[in-house]
């Protein structure tokens, strides 16, 4: 009898996991779907309206998604998450912010592409890219669990536009140590964190 009670109680187990597998799966994908919407909208030219409400990205629905943050690069959630963790994981969220509003500042603006993902891929892989994480030859993985949460926390904001934009509109961005020739050529709106942000000169992106 004990033998039986110790079988059930795995068998249980197994099928809770199980259960608890398809369940996740199921917010991943209801997550991706969503972020698709959100991100056509965004991309609308003039688009200012908010999301609807069946809209919105939970934010269970946004963990669910690339859980440790080692899987393809094929999605708005996926690309938007991993930008703000390269390109800000040793900030505080304010830093973290400002990345994803340059992103999603740059969505559907004349000179950048439609979707997060291609805006985050703009460039080649190795060489000429926008965002150095991208094309720096190292593993894209993402190492900080908790970081990379809070990464996803802000990206699924972003996306329901949630957030104030704190650059200004900025659309470009460089670390405070460097100063790269291109800044000349825009128009400075803030510093936040290690790096200062600039908008086109007359809205003009290039």
């Amino acid at each position: 009898m004990k033998h039986i009670g110790v079988v059930t109680c795995l068998l249980i187990i197994l099928l809770a996991s199980q259960a608890t597998a398809v369940d996740q799966s199921q917010k991943a994908k209801t997550a991706e779907s969503k972020a698709g919407v959100l991100e056509q909208n965004s991309s609308a030219k003039g688009s200012k309206a908010g999301p609807a409400r069946s809209e919105i990205i939970t934010d269970t629905e946004a963990q669910a998604v690339d859980p440790i943050g080692k899987e393809p690069l094929d999605h708005a959630i996926t690309c938007l998450s991993r930008t703000i963790y390269w390109e800000t994981k040793d900030e505080g969220a304010a830093g973290m912010e400002a990345i994803a509003h340059v992103i999603m500042n740059r969505l559907g603006h004349k000179g950048f592409p439609n979707t997060i993902c291609e805006v985050v891929k703009q460039g080649r892989e190795e060489g000429a890219c926008q965002f150095s994480w991208w094309c720096d030859g190292r593993s894209d993985v993402a190492e900080e669990d908790k970081t990379y949460a809070i990464a996803k926390e802000i990206a699924r904001k972003a996306l329901n536009k949630q957030l104030p934009d704190r650059t200004g509109g900025a659309m470009y961005f460089h670390q405070r140590k460097v100063k790269p020739s291109w800044s000349a050529e825009y128009i400075k709106t803030v510093t936040i964190g290690e790096h200062i942000f600039y908008k086109p000169q007359g809205g003009v992106a290039k």
